[in-house]
């Protein structure tokens, strides 16, 4: 061992082995990788992760995610100007300003699945269960639907078992997997954004309550049932039941990690907090008679949204999944955006018929959801991970649309922004400008970060690996 390495080895806290120290402690929530607890192959010779899926060079997790946004966005606000790392963030992407430097700007990515063809109209349903899979549905309204398999699926199937969660799938929209809902599309295709198999949709959760149970409750469904139960009656935090297994850690691990687990389980208490404050806000106001969204859900689509970011954040952060899917909305979404003060629906307004105050009401929309998308990113940025880089570093994140212009349904030249390092694997501080690449091939590259025991030759209509990333 090397003088230099021989003082890096000093320096290190002696390492606590985070699974035995955790069921000795009766510890119930998930935690952040932390410097205490020896981690995996932290600072071993470089290749000697390579067998493990979803890690980065230096054993530190590879987390992946796809997140998507309904509708397209208008081309003349979105796309920068200027290639390579010498360009200028346009007027929807401004938000982005300060982790310019970690996205790449990707034109010319393409979404042919999504394409009339001889089935005529429903682009939003093809658009939104074909940006993950590269295959072509079939034109069905019953139960008899037939997509593919999506990206992520194939990504958590590398994965396997090395998280609590194989993979999360979120939602802010309401989720229909009955009946029609485009042009005798089925509704599954528009409401569900990964795909276990051609058959099989795997429903988001839409709910910030059922999620937070999930993620931080103990048990099996029915015990973290009554545990909330419990917490409600008394008026007490998920963290008040681990309080003392909570101090008794704090004395265990070194003083940076005493100050990550301050900052997380903050973290965990503003997230609590924000949702029983959206219940209690629904619980005291007199109820309309149309439905009204469930407990749990903020009045606030930009508080929902950065809550469901937030929850996103912490499970990559604790290790809790390595890859999410986020279907911010599904294609063909007609919310209005009153906060923002436009108060039309949203698929309406992109058939703008080149009408300026429509474009610019879209415009705005457009704009909102990458204000989501900046919160959520930056907030990456500031957390480290445990081999000191951040989380966003050692991530690699899609932002996209399976529609290009709302207004004309195209699926050339779609918006996608991919943001984060993956650990030292991507050259992000560009915008790079591809001619008619299917964004299977995007995908196809990004499987091979994630890594396993065979990489794929093909995904969807892939042609090749998409190269320059």
């Amino acid at each position: 061992m090397s003088t230099r390495s021989s003082r890096i080895a000093a320096a290190r806290p002696s390492p606590i082995d985070r699974r035995r120290f955790l069921r000795n402690l009766g510890i119930c929530l998930a935690l952040p990788a932390m410097e205490s607890f020896s981690t995996r192959l932290l600072g071993a010779p470089a290749g000697a992760n390579a067998a493990l899926a979803a890690t980065t060079a230096t054993g530190a997790p590879l987390r992946t995610a796809f997140l998507y946004f309904p509708n397209g966005a208008i081309p003349g606000a979105w796309w920068p100007t200027g290639l390579g790392a010498d360009f200028v963030l346009n007027r929807t992407m401004e938000p982005l300003a300060g982790v310019k430097d970690h996205l790449q700007i990707l034109g010319g990515l393409t979404d042919l699945a999504a394409e009339a063809g001889p089935d005529g109209g429903g682009d939003h349903a093809r658009a939104n269960s074909t940006f993950l899979t590269g295959v072509r549905i079939k034109k069905t309204n019953g139960a008899d639907f037939h997509a593919g398999v999506s990206a992520d699926q194939i990504m958590a199937q590398q994965v396997g078992l090395l998280t609590p969660f194989r993979s999360l799938e979120l939602s802010c929209d309401t989720v229909l997997n009955v009946g029609t809902c485009d042009t005798e599309y089925a509704c599954v295709y528009q409401h569900n954004l990964a795909w276990s198999s051609p058959t099989t949709p795997l429903t988001p959760e839409v709910n910030p309550r059922l999620l937070f149970e999930r993620l931080f409750g103990a048990g099996p469904p029915e015990e973290r049932a009554k545990n909330l139960l419990i917490r409600q009656q008394q008026k007490r935090s998920i963290l008040d039941f681990i309080q003392s297994d909570s101090r008794a850690l704090l004395r265990e691990v070194s003083g940076r990690d005493r100050q990550k687990l301050d900052e997380y389980f903050s973290s965990v208490r503003d997230i609590e907090q924000r949702i029983q404050a959206a219940e209690q806000a629904r619980s005291g106001r007199p109820q309309p008679a149309v439905d009204t969204p469930e407990a749990g859900i903020p009045a606030s689509y930009a508080e929902y949204i950065r809550l469901m970011f937030d929850m996103l954040h912490l499970a990559f952060q604790t290790d809790s999944t390595r890859v999410a899917t986020f279907m911010i909305a599904g294609d063909g979404n007609n919310r209005e955006f009153g906060e923002i003060g436009v108060n039309d629906g949203h698929h309406n307004l992109t058939h703008h018929g080149n009408k300026p105050d429509w474009i610019e009401k879209v415009i705005q929309i457009d704009r909102f959801y990458v204000s989501q998308l900046a919160y959520f990113l930056e907030k990456m940025e500031r957390t480290k991970d445990v081999d000191g880089r951040s989380l966003l570093h050692n991530s690699q994140i899609v932002y996209g649309s399976g529609n290009a212009d709302g207004n004309r349904h195209t699926h050339t030249n779609l918006p996608v922004i991919l943001a984060g390092h993956a650990g030292g694997r991507l050259n992000p501080g560009r915008h790079t400008l591809y001619k008619d690449e299917p964004i299977t091939n995007l995908y196809l590259s990004m499987m091979d970060h994630v890594g396993g025991t065979r990489p794929m030759d093909r995904f969807g209509d892939s042609t090749r690996r998409l190269a320059n990333i």
